[in-house]
C-alpha cells in the first residue's frame, strides 16, 4: 500500500501527528496562562472592582484546576496533558515551530521538588485570594 505524501515529504500521517502535537501543547500552553494570568486578574480586577473576577464558575474552575495540579505534583502523578504529547511524540521526529517555542516555555528541566513546592505555593496563594477577594455568592432564579 502506497503512503501518501505531501510536497515537502513529510508523511501525511506524521504531518497529522504534528499538528495534533502541536493543539496539545497550545492547550497547555492555554492552562497555564489560566491559571497565572487568571490569579493577576482576579487581584487587579478585585482592585479595580470589576464584577466578572468574582464570578464562581470561573473562581471554581481556577481554584479546581492549580489545586489539581499542585496534587499531581504532590502525588508524583504526570500531567495528562504531557502524558499524551509524549505519546503522540512516538511517531514524530521534530517540532515546528509553534510547538518548540510554547514547549520551551512550558517545560524546565529542574527537580520535581521544585515543582511541588511551586505548585504548592501558587495554590495556597490561590485559596487565600478566595478568602480575601471571595466570588460572588450565587443567586437563586
Amino acid at each position: 500500500m502506497a503512503q501518501c505524501i505531501l510536497a515537502s515529504g513529510i508523511l501525511y500521517a506524521e504531518w497529522r501527528a504534528k499538528i495534533i502535537i502541536t493543539l496539545v501543547i497550545f492547550v497547555h500552553f492555554c492552562v497555564v496562562l489560566f491559571n497565572i494570568g487568571g490569579l493577576f486578574a482576579i487581584w487587579i480586577g478585585a482592585w479595580r472592582k470589576w464584577n466578572w473576577v468574582r464570578n464562581r464558575t470561573f473562581r471554581t474552575l481556577h481554584l479546581g484546576l492549580i489545586l489539581f495540579i499542585a496534587a499531581e505534583a504532590i502525588l508524583g502523578i504526570a500531567c495528562p496533558l504531557t502524558v499524551l504529547e509524549d505519546w503522540l511524540r512516538g511517531a514524530v521526529r521534530e517540532r515546528g515551530f509553534m510547538a518548540r517555542w510554547i514547549h520551551s516555555w512550558l517545560y524546565w528541566d529542574l527537580p520535581s521538588w521544585v515543582f511541588i513546592v511551586v505548585y504548592s505555593k501558587f495554590a495556597a496563594l490561590a485559596a487565600a485570594t478566595w478568602k480575601l477577594a471571595p466570588p460572588a455568592r450565587m443567586t437563586k432564579l
